[in-house]
C-alpha cells in the first residue's frame, strides 16, 4: 500500500475525532441527531467508532488483509467507544489508549518470557534482523507500548478532555515518530544483508 494513503487510513479517525471534539457543538447545530449524543466528546467518539470502521475498510478493499495493529485497536474502539455511548460515560473512550498499548505492550514482552520475538513475525517482511536485532526491538517496543499506557493514564486523570484529546492527537504521534527514528541505529546494526547481495 502506498506509505501516504496508509498513514491517511491510520491517522484518519484520530483526525476526525480531534475535529469532532473540537467542533462538537458546530455539528451538533447542523446535524441534531449528533446533537443526542451528548456533549463533544460522545459525539467525537461515535464520529471515531465510523471512520474506523471506514479505514479498515477501505484497507480491507485495497489489500484484501488487515494489519494486526490497527485491527486489534478498531476492535476495542468499538468496544470502548459503544460503552462510553451506551452508559454515556467518557472514562472508557479514555482508557482505550490505555488498554490497547497495554495489550500490546504485554504480548510483545509475554512472547519474549517465552523465547519469542513477535515483533519479528509482523515486521519481517518490512526488513530483516538477526535474532538478536529482533529481541532487542521488541524488548524496546513493549516497554514503549507501556509507556505509552502509563502516560496516557496520567494525562486523562490529571487534564481536562479537551488537553486529552489535543494530547492524544499531537503529543502521542510525535513522541511514537521520535521513538521510531531512534531505533534506526539497532536496526542497521542488526540488518540481514539480502540473499544474493
Amino acid at each position: 500500500m502506498n506509505p501516504l494513503l496508509k498513514m491517511a487510513l491510520e491517522l484518519g479517525p484520530l483526525m476526525v475525532f480531534f475535529f469532532a471534539n473540537a467542533r462538537g457543538e458546530w455539528l451538533a447545530e447542523r446535524f441534531p441527531a449528533l446533537g443526542e449524543l451528548g456533549g463533544p466528546l460522545f459525539i467525537a467518539t461515535a464520529l471515531f467508532m465510523v471512520a474506523t470502521a471506514v479505514a479498515l475498510g477501505a484497507s480491507w478493499l485495497l489489500v484484501r488483509k488487515l494489519p494486526i495493529l490497527p485491527l486489534v485497536s478498531g476492535i476495542v474502539v468499538f468496544i470502548f467507544g459503544a460503552l462510553t455511548l451506551y452508559l454515556h460515560s467518557e472514562i472508557f473512550i479514555k482508557m482505550k489508549p490505555t488498554i490497547v498499548n497495554s495489550l500490546f505492550g504485554a504480548v510483545l514482552l509475554g512472547g519474549l518470557f517465552f523465547g519469542k520475538s513477535l515483533l519479528g513475525y509482523v515486521f519481517d517482511s518490512a526488513f530483516r534482523l538477526d535474532a538478536e536485532g529482533w529481541r532487542k526491538l521488541t524488548l524496546r517496543w513493549g516497554l514503549f507500548f507501556i509507556f505509552l499506557a502509563v502516560v496516557n493514564e496520567v494525562v486523562w486523570r490529571s487534564f481536562s478532555t479537551d488537553a486529552w484529546v489535543a494530547f492524544k492527537v499531537w503529543g502521542i504521534m510525535p513522541i511514537t515518530l521520535v521513538f521510531t527514528m531512534s531505533q534506526m541505529p539497532l536496526i542497521m546494526r542488526h540488518s540481514l544483508e539480502k540473499e544474493g547481495q
